[in-house]
């Protein structure tokens, strides 16, 4: 048994060196909701030294709060800033030799496409004209990877080692207190209900099923990579490698 292992990167944290050590997949921010040229640049470099697959990672236009903010876009807006995103990163990458693998939307951009059909069919259509080649990563059971597979893109469906799940299987919203799972034996108990079982208990105690292809632990909290070093080890002992699905 095995499990992409993917980390949010490049947005100017404290250990992407360490990160990009022990995933498998790695989406870099696009300079936008967070980090600039310099650390996009350092993450694609670690990446490629590591052999770990790059993936981009668009987000709205929300420097001040994260990409965390939901916005309302019209189509023609929403393609300029996720082609800019896109092509900023595509050519950081095949400067150094490389090739983009995937493309993951980062925060509210990701979860309004998860609920959001319209936005979702939105988003497949710009990914699509960018580079059909490339998988969309998005959430389990989520609306962006229905329209994706409609359209006849690769997907990867993705489950959160250290978030909450509500009873309809999307996260539960940063705003609640229960949205991060702080105890790391409870996020690693998770993490292996979800890739062995293939369901979540989500914060109401219902099971909701999930189909997990790929992993994401979060680098952007001071307990990041003391967590991702025991999630690797708790994988191993429980016999499930790191592979790319």
């Amino acid at each position: 048994m095995h499990i992409d292992l993917n980390a949010d990167l490049g947005e100017g944290g404290l250990y992407d060196r360490e990160l990009l050590a022990l995933v498998s997949s790695a989406n870099i921010s696009c300079g936008v909701h967070a980090g600039d040229p310099d650390t996009m640049t350092a993450a694609i470099r670690l990446a490629i030294a590591h052999g770990v697959r790059i993936g981009a990672h668009p987000s709205w236009p929300d420097r001040e709060r994260s990409g965390r903010r939901e916005m309302q876009l019209g189509f023609a807006s929403l393609r300029n800033h996720l082609l800019y995103q896109l092509g900023a990163i595509d050519t950081l990458v095949k400067v150094q030799g490389a090739q983009l693998s995937h493309i993951k939307p980062h925060g509210a951009l990701y979860n309004q496409a998860t609920t959001d059909r319209v936005l979702a069919e939105d988003l497949t259509m710009i990914l699509q004209e960018f580079n059909p080649a490339l998988v969309v990563v998005g959430l389990a059971g989520g609306e962006l990877l229905h329209a994706a597979r409609q359209a006849g893109l690769r997907t990867r469906s993705e489950v959160f080692a250290d978030r909450a799940y509500t009873a309809w299987g999307s996260l539960v919203p940063r705003s609640d207190p229960r949205a991060l799972l702080h105890d790391p034996q409870q996020a690693i108990a998770q993490s292996v209900s979800m890739i062995r079982e293939g369901y979540v208990t989500a914060v109401d105690g219902s099971r909701v099923e999930v189909e997990a292809e790929t992993l994401c632990l979060h680098g952007d909290t001071p307990q990041a990579l003391v967590f991702a070093q025991q999630l690797r080890a708790a994988l191993a002992e429980e016999g499930i490698t790191l592979g790319r699905g």
